[in-house]
């Protein structure tokens, strides 16, 4: 089996350097606490305070494509205010990056969905699976707990419905949580919890991923929303003390994904043939399979996809080091194949994946327009 050769264009993810899991990190260092080795490339101010303000689903190249729709964010743009999720480039995988510390091979949520080892079943890590306890699933204590631990007063303002989640508790456990539906009302704890110094208050903003994938990134409902997005950034920047530094990031960026880009397994001869299951999401898939078939189905995908995506071993893959050093216990839960997609291209499953081919926008492979995030401090 012959190892394919990287896509040009591809971004590599920047552990120990700009990546979400140097985020926390590095503000626990502008904040006179040390909780690692400190990232090479992500030098913040000192403050006695902290908000990290993520937007989910503002990718870098989406922000400065539409800097008309937001004023006030792309006046934070500079050289160095740019970063990088892990992979996939997706919400589970980064904000437990982001919430940890750690790369995707270390803390175990590895994609949207991903297979629970010893099963034939997936655990969606966003809507989670009750028989699967997230402090066993992943085990770490996290980067907000620890900086919680250290003396800073660390608060997570997030919808309510999140409170208490699988997801929730694996990424965010040691932090207070306050339960906010409204911008307004999310402005305000933000504000409250600031008050408190030392203190990291981490705000979510899950509307303009939300738009991004019904509507698409090309959409005027997507231009609109970030808009919103930036007003809201803007409102909270002017309703903290002034030594207080706002940092805004996102956990991906996105692409749409045209009728004619999508390649849906159910569809096209051979691409069920050695795969157990199919899991993943459209634009990263994990594919396990059966035994002895790893190789065919390489070959298989590779010829049915071409140009249109990259078709990985996991072997190849973890030595390219996508997941960053992967934990023995981790291993398993990625696909003993590895397909990301390149250009606009999606691999879906009308069957098993009915909801996901109904959407626009699409994210978790290494494209630039998915991999870059931005830094932006105010």
């Amino acid at each position: 089996m012959t190892t394919a050769p990287d896509r040009p264009g591809f971004t590599p993810p920047a552990y120990g350097d700009r990546s979400l899991a140097d985020v926390v990190p590095s503000v626990a260092r502008a904040l006179g606490v040390a909780l690692d080795a400190h990232p090479d490339g992500l030098e913040l101010p000192p403050a006695p305070s902290y908000v990290l303000f993520l937007v989910d689903g503002m990718g870098a190249e989406l922000l400065a494509r539409h800097a008309h729709a937001a004023p006030y964010l792309s006046s934070l743009l500079g050289e160095d205010s740019t970063g990088t999720a892990g992979v996939p480039s997706t919400t589970a995988t980064s904000l437990t990056s982001l919430g940890t510390g750690l790369p995707p091979g270390a803390h175990g949520l590895v994609g949207f969905t991903a297979r629970i080892p010893g099963t034939d079943r997936l655990l969606n890590h966003l809507g989670w699976d009750k028989s699967i306890d997230p402090l066993e699933w992943q085990p770490h204590p996290t980067a907000l707990g620890r900086l919680a631990h250290a003396g800073v007063h660390v608060t997570s303002v997030n919808k309510r419905e999140f409170a208490g989640t699988g997801l929730t508790l694996a990424s965010q456990r040691g932090a207070s949580y306050v339960g906010a539906d409204r911008v307004g009302e999310r402005i305000a704890a933000t504000v409250s919890a600031s008050g408190h110094e030392p203190s990291l208050t981490y705000v979510y903003d899950s509307d303009l991923d939300w738009t991004g994938h019904k509507f698409g990134v090309a959409s005027t409902q997507w231009l609109q929303q970030l808009a919103m997005v930036d007003a809201e950034a803007e409102q909270l920047r002017e309703a903290l003390p002034p030594q207080t530094r706002l940092l805004v990031v996102a956990d991906h960026g996105m692409v749409d994904s045209p009728r004619e880009a999508r390649v849906d397994v159910d569809e096209v001869d051979g691409m069920r043939d050695g795969v157990a299951l199919l899991g993943g999401e459209a634009r990263f898939r994990h594919l396990y399979c059966s035994a002895g078939a790893v190789t065919d189905v390489v070959a298989a995908w590779r010829e049915v996809l071409g140009d249109a995506a990259t078709v990985l071993a996991r072997e190849e893959a973890v030595e390219r080091g996508w997941f960053g050093a992967v934990a023995p216990g981790v291993l398993p839960r990625l696909g003993d194949v590895m397909v990301a997609c390149h250009g606009d291209t999606a691999v879906v499953s009308t069957r098993d994946f009915a909801y996901e081919d109904t959407l626009v926008g699409l994210h978790g492979s290494l494209t630039s327009a998915e991999m870059l995030i931005p830094i932006l401090v105010g």
